[in-house]
C-alpha cells in the first residue's frame, strides 16, 4: 500500500459519540412523541457523529458518480455494451440522466468522474486508472497497485470537496457489468455461494444469469477469494468504480464528511471499506435497499438501516439523492422546532 492510503487508514478515528448523544438529547426535548421521526432522527445523529459536532450541516451536498468499465462484459454477463457507460457519463453533465435530474430537483451538485472508462469523453473529469478492467474470467481485473491508486483517487476527491465546503456526499456509479463485479466481491467477502449474491442486473435472461453466476463462482474458486484480504478480492474481481468508492468512504471518514450509501454496488464498496477500516462505518448512512438479491444481506452485515425500500435498482446514486430531502427536512426540524419547555408542555418520558 502506498503512503496516502496508509496515512488515511492510520488516522481515521470513530465518529464523535458525544456529539451524537447531544443530538439525541435535543431530539428528545423537541415537542413531539419520542423517536417519532425514526430514521430521520437517527440520520441526523449519525451525521452529528460524522461531522464531530451537534451543529449539523446539510446545506452543501453533492453526488459523485464514478464511471468505469469492466472487462468481464466479454463473458456475456450484461444486456448492453460498454458504449453505454460513456453515454450516461456525459448525460450526467446535461441533466439527462435520472440521477442528474434528481440532483437538480434536490439542490445537489453533481461531479461525474471517469475513473476507468473504456473510452474518453469530451467533458467528464478524467481520473482514469486504466481503460477499463481486465476480464476476471481470465486474469485478475486489476493489479494491486491499480486498486490502491483507484482508492487513493477517491480519497483525493473527498479532500477537494472538503476544500469546497461540502458537508454531505452521495456515492454513485456508472459502469456496464458492475453488478457482476459487485456480486463477486460480495460473495467473496461474505463467504456465501455466488447464486445467493447474484441477480439479473439491468435485465439478464435466465441463461444470462446462469452464466453470470458461473463466471463469478469460478473466479472465486480460482483465486480462493473467500480466504483473501479485501484489497486482493478487489483487485481480482472488482471494478475501478468500486475501488474509487472505497476511497470516497475512507475520505469521508478521514475528513469528517458523512457519505450516503446508494444501492447494491455502493453498499459492496462500503462493505469493502469497513473490512479495511471498521471505524469508517461511523461516517456512512444507508439510504435505500436495492432489489438485487445481496442488497439486504450486505446492509445487515453493515448493521445499517435504509430509509427507502421501494424496489429501486437504477444505480447512478439515484437512491442516495432521493434521501437528500428527507435529511434536509429532518435537520430543519432538529434545528428549528420548539421544545417542550418553550411551549410549556410536559415532556414525554421514556417508558
Amino acid at each position: 500500500m502506498e503512503q496516502i492510503l496508509e496515512k488515511v487508514l492510520g488516522a481515521i478515528v470513530p465518529g464523535d459519540q458525544e456529539a451524537a448523544y447531544i443530538c439525541r438529547k435535543r431530539w428528545d426535548s423537541i415537542a413531539k412523541p419520542l423517536h417519532s421521526l425514526g430514521w430521520m432522527e437517527d440520520a441526523i445523529a449519525r451525521i452529528a457523529a460524522a461531522q464531530h459536532t451537534p451543529q449539523v450541516r446539510t446545506d452543501r451536498k453533492i453526488l459523485v458518480p464514478l464511471c468505469a468499465d469492466n472487462g468481464i462484459v466479454e463473458e456475456g454477463v450484461t444486456q448492453t455494451g460498454q458504449e453505454v457507460t460513456a453515454i450516461v457519463a456525459e448525460n450526467f453533465l446535461d441533466e439527462k440522466s435520472c440521477a442528474a435530474i434528481m440532483c437538480r430537483e434536490t439542490g445537489a451538485d453533481i461531479r461525474p468522474v471517469d475513473i476507468g472508462m473504456a473510452s474518453d469523453t469530451p467533458r467528464v473529469e478524467k481520473r482514469k486508472i486504466a481503460y477499463g478492467t481486465k476480464n476476471f474470467a481470465k486474469e485478475p481485473a486489476m493489479t494491486k497497485e491499480e486498486a490502491v491508486r483507484a482508492v487513493e483517487t477517491g480519497i483525493r476527491i473527498v479532500g477537494e470537496l472538503k476544500e469546497k465546503d461540502y458537508c454531505l456526499i452521495a456515492t454513485g456509479e456508472m459502469g456496464i457489468g458492475n453488478t457482476t463485479t459487485s456480486s463477486a466481491v460480495a460473495a467473496a467477502l461474505l463467504g456465501v455461494p455466488a447464486e445467493e449474491m447474484t441477480g439479473r442486473g439491468a435485465g439478464l435472461s435466465a441463461e444470462g444469469l446462469d452464466r453470470k453466476i458461473q463466471v463469478i463462482a469460478e473466479a472465486i474458486a480460482r483465486w480462493d477469494l473467500s480466504r483473501k484480504d479485501p484489497l486482493t478480492v478487489l483487485s481480482c474481481v472488482g471494478g475501478f468504480d468500486i475501488a474509487g468508492m472505497v476511497g470516497i468512504y475512507l475520505g469521508g471518514a478521514y475528513f469528517h464528511i458523512p457519505v450516503l450509501i446508494d444501492g447494491f454496488i455502493s453498499s459492496v464498496a462500503a462493505l469493502l471499506t469497513v473490512r479495511l477500516c471498521p471505524c469508517a462505518r461511523d461516517y456512512m448512512l444507508a439510504t435505500h435497499v436495492s432489489k438485487e438479491p445481496a442488497a439486504r444481506r450486505i446492509l445487515r452485515e453493515l448493521e445499517l438501516e435504509p430509509v427507502i425500500d421501494g424496489g429501486l435498482c437504477l444505480g447512478e446514486g439515484s437512491g442516495a439523492v432521493a434521501a437528500f430531502p428527507l435529511i434536509e427536512m429532518a435537520n430543519v426540524i432538529y434545528q428549528k422546532m420548539s421544545t417542550f419547555d418553550q411551549i410549556h408542555v410536559e415532556a414525554y418520558q421514556p417508558l
